[in-house]
């Protein structure tokens, strides 16, 4: 992220995911699940199933 940058929203994924998944397993729960476009203006935050570490697609 660059100094200055505006983030538009953020969203939670409540449930916890699988930590192995990538960059395009992530994109992928984005479009699926939350039904929204993972190129939008916004940070998506995935937790573990701990939720002791946490996964963000920006």
């Amino acid at each position: 992220m660059h100094p200055g940058y505006t983030i538009g929203s953020v969203y939670l994924h409540r449930d916890p995911i699988d930590f192995r998944k990538q960059i395009n397993g992530l994109a992928a729960l984005v479009q699926g699940e939350l039904e929204l476009s993972p190129f939008m203006d916004a940070v998506f935050v995935f937790t573990n199933r701990g939720r002791t570490s946490l996964k963000v697609l920006y």
